[in-house]
């Protein structure tokens, strides 16, 4: 029986992701994700951020490495990965990594500025509305990245 070993992080990527092929031929895409999370202190309301390395395998792969980009939010549902290994100085190192096996890519807004630069305030507000309720119903038809 195999022990539970699944993790869900939401974030943003750190940078673009890293597509390569292993000497066999298998894709392999890697990236960083930023995960942020907010808590009150006495002085007022705090940040800390995390940093998790992701590793996807074949097809999700190829995926995200064509729909992830910098800055992009991501939600992901994996394990984790520990690498365990000696340098030549004999000194022992441990890197823990997540394993995707289900990647989702929030949605991305395109808006043209220089509409928005010579509309009002109203305009605007209205014009993001619409573009909001139109993403909305578009995003119900998506389905996640997995594979």
């Amino acid at each position: 029986m195999n022990n539970l070993n699944s993790i869900i992080i939401e974030g943003n990527l750190v940078r673009d992701p890293l597509f390569r092929f292993t000497p066999k031929g298998t894709p392999v895409c890697t990236f960083s994700i930023a995960s942020n999370r907010f808590y009150k202190q006495d002085t007022g309301v705090a940040e800390e951020v995390s940093y998790f390395d992701v590793t996807t395998w074949t097809k999700l792969a190829e995926s995200c490495s064509t729909l992830g980009h910098k800055g992009r939010g991501v939600k992901v549902v994996g394990r984790l990965k520990q690498d365990r290994w000696q340098d030549p100085e004999g000194k022992s190192h441990s890197k823990v990594m997540v394993v995707a096996e289900h990647v989702e890519f929030r949605p991305e807004f395109k808006r043209d500025a220089s509409a928005q630069e010579t509309a009002t305030v109203s305009e605007t507000m209205a014009a993001e509305a619409a573009e909001g309720e139109a993403a909305a119903a578009s995003c119900e038809d998506l389905a996640p990245v997995t594979f």
